[in-house]
């Protein structure tokens, strides 16, 4: 009679795990929904327009008719487990898709066969293979009218190689597909199956010598003895099989279903996840393996935080088995948490399990500590061990957010927090510079879809704005100051008399003050009001309204009076005359200067030069990072990259992004200058 850790590890190998992504609209919901369909997880095909798919299960995804987060879905296909994640397809979405590389064996880029091959289907495949995952391409609405499909293999060959080869073909103009792997005769739209299988047998034994021998010597092989160099192959991304479908008439789908059961790789056979142990320099790679029985090791690739259920941490399984009472570590927190229920998800249905083994992909509820990328387990050894992370891509779209009802600032920053907690592209950020609290994310369409979130899901309300750019204020010249400080109003009076003067600093230096008063003309004591008055005009600004930087101030005489003198009188005293002595030191408005790395497509390198230029910035150097991209590095103004991925999209067709760091202050043009100047002008007046 079988054990239960040899029942455990036969279970393991009966599971198989699938991110499916790529580009918006091409399918990818339309095709889970197939999928759970035929194999009989659910009792109908949902529809997008309807809203009534299980993936798209959000009010928003609903009303949008696109996919917004990413979902997880199971079925079960000739006694295999599969785990299934749908995608959102937009680049303001990687923040979702991207953490579903994580938790999957095989990466399935999807392709429309009416729009082709784009921008986000060359970079999901490009993350995908960072990541060493099994690759293989799905071709949907292939009995879409006008279509090529010969035409679009020869693209998908062309762009990503002629490791491309489809396992499968359509016959009947799309009614129907002949497999390819396992049948060597036959006809399709393609022709004869048998160049087809041809190829694909060559491919997989060219990574096994023997194999190689052996075709050599007899022509052909049994495709069931090819498993082994198959999973190699897949392993090392020489074989990119690619498979079509309609998920409207269902062709494809059973036999769709067949591949990921008979040649996707298990938890066994696949590349391990990229784990390493302790941070920095002293991180070392630590391999996590798909045995049952050893302690366990999971990672938390999405978070979600409802107001009404709480959170929920879904993560995968990488080693040892997780069950109901299991006591598990949050990456290095020192007190565990009991599994109280643990779920497998349906979309928005959880399916209570008793247990989760490697590659299954669970979920646990109203565990406040968990986390976006931690590491969970159950030994006190672990509490160090990460998954290296990836590359998200930066957050630079901003906008400074603040509730409708004043007193709310506290529960917006906290509602604003939760979001970004389900979301590693969005940022959340207090910007001492401007007093303002700034949302950041990758785009105009992902900060509104996080906005109506916040007033859906939330009901909250909140006002945004453009963030306001840090401005700075200087002087370029020396130049002295004097205020005579005088008033009598019945009572006491007040009289300060104040002679100071004014330099530059070298641009960061910051601010110094200097008393050189001799001969007792201000009291000692007095000095400090002094100071405070020239430190209020440092905040407030003497010109536009900005903070005053680099500049020395040394106040060298005056006078005083021995019953009227006060700490206030010197106070307004020193204000004033350090504000007739920046309007005399030829004062200049500085602007934030930011470093920006700007990967495009070659071809758009000459649009996107120019629009900098046109954006006062600084071309400082181009590189090419490989498969067609370049890196654009330059300097430009903060105050012109306004809505810049909105702009940058539409040169580079989405295919371009970029990332922004403060590099140095710089005085702004004469005429922006101006402008400044007036609008505090008119404020003041106000």
């Amino acid at each position: 009679m079988p054990n239960r850790s040899s029942g455990l590890a036969a279970e393991m190998q009966s599971v198989r795990t699938l991110a499916l992504v790529g580009a918006a609209a091409a399918g990818k919901s339309s095709l889970a929904e197939a999928l759970l369909y035929k194999a009989g997880a659910i009792g109908a095909c949902g529809s997008i327009e309807r809203g009534s798919t299980v993936s798209d299960h959000d009010p928003l995804e609903r009303r949008m008719q696109h996919s917004l987060n990413a979902s997880v879905m199971h079925l079960t296909h000739a006694g295999t487990r599969i785990h299934l994640i749908d995608t959102p397809g937009g680049p303001d979405f990687l923040g979702q898709s991207m953490p579903a590389l994580e938790a999957v064996e095989t990466a399935a880029v999807v392709i429309n066969a009416a729009t082709g091959i784009e921008p986000m289907t060359v970079r999901m495949m490009a993350y995908a293979a960072s990541r060493r995952l099994a690759r293989m391409i799905i071709v949907t609405k292939t009995d879409a009218q006008g279509v090529s499909l010969t035409g679009l293999l020869a693209d998908i060959q062309a762009t990503f190689g002629r490791e491309c080869l489809p396992l499968n073909l359509p016959d009947r103009v799309g009614k129907r597909v002949v497999d390819c792997f396992f049948n060597r005769f036959g006809q399709t739209d393609f022709g004869p199956v048998e160049a087809a299988h041809r190829a694909l047998v060559e491919q997989v034994v060219e990574v096994d010598a023997a194999f190689v021998d052996r075709y050599l010597e007899d022509g052909d092989m049994d495709p069931a003895e090819l498993h082994a160099p198959l999973e190699q192959a897949l392993r090392e991304g020489h074989l990119i099989p690619v498979c079509f479908v309609s998920s409207r008439s269902g062709a494809g789908v059973a036999e769709l279903l067949d591949v990921i059961v008979k040649l996707l790789p298990n938890p066994t056979e696949a590349n391990p996840p990229n784990f390493i142990v302790g941070e920095g320099a002293q991180a070392k790679p630590m391999e996590a393996k798909p045995d049952p029985t050893l302690h366990v090791l999971a990672h938390v690739f999405k978070v979600t935080i409802d107001p009404y259920v709480g959170k929920m941490g879904i993560f995968r399984v990488h080693q040892g088995t997780v069950t109901r009472d299991s006591q598990l570590y949050i990456g290095d927190g020192r007190k565990p948490f009991k599994v109280g229920h643990l779920f497998m998800l349906q979309g928005k249905d959880h399916v209570e399990v008793s247990h989760a083994v490697p590659g299954d992909i669970v979920a646990v509820a109203k565990v406040d500590e968990i986390h976006f990328d931690a590491v969970l387990h159950d030994a006190e050894e672990d509490s160090h061990v990460y998954l290296a992370p990836l590359a998200f891509p930066v957050p630079v779209y901003g906008l400074a957010v603040e509730p409708k009802r004043h007193g709310d600032e506290q529960r917006a920053w906290e509602i604003l927090g939760k979001l970004a907690a389900e979301d590693p592209c969005l940022r959340l950020e207090h910007v001492a510079a401007t007093n303002e609290t700034v949302l950041y994310g990758l785009g105009e369409l992902h900060l509104r879809i996080v906005l109506e979130r916040l007033h859906e899901v939330y009901r909250f309300e909140v006002q945004t704005r453009p963030p306001r750019i840090a401005y700075r204020e200087t002087v370029t010249a020396p130049a002295k100051g004097h205020h005579r400080h005088k008033k009598q109003s019945g009572g006491a009076g007040q009289f300060a008399e104040v002679f100071l003067r004014i330099e530059p600093l070298a641009r960061g230096a910051g601010f110094e003050f200097a008393d050189e008063v001799r001969g007792g003309t201000i009291p000692g004591q007095f000095i400090p009001a002094i100071e405070k008055g020239v430190r209020e005009v440092l905040a407030c600004g003497a010109i536009a309204g900005y903070p005053v930087v680099d500049v020395r101030v040394v106040v060298y005489d005056g006078k005083h009076h021995s019953v009227d003198s006060k700490d206030i009188a010197f106070a307004t005293a020193g204000r004033r005359a350090f504000m007739a002595a920046i309007r005399e030191a030829r004062p200049a408005v500085l602007e934030p200067i930011v470093q920006i790395e700007i990967a495009v497509p070659e071809h758009s390198v000459g649009d996107v030069t120019s629009d900098l230029s046109l954006r006062r910035g600084l071309v400082t150097g181009t590189s090419g990072l490989g498969a067609g991209t370049v890196a654009i590095g330059g300097q430009v103004p903060e105050a012109e990259m306004a809505n810049y991925q909105s702009r940058l999209n539409a040169m580079t067709s989405g295919q371009g992004r970029y990332t922004i760091a403060l590099s140095h202050y710089e005085a702004v043009p004469p005429a922006v200058q101006q402008t400044l100047t007036e609008q505090y002008q008119v404020r003041e007046d106000d």
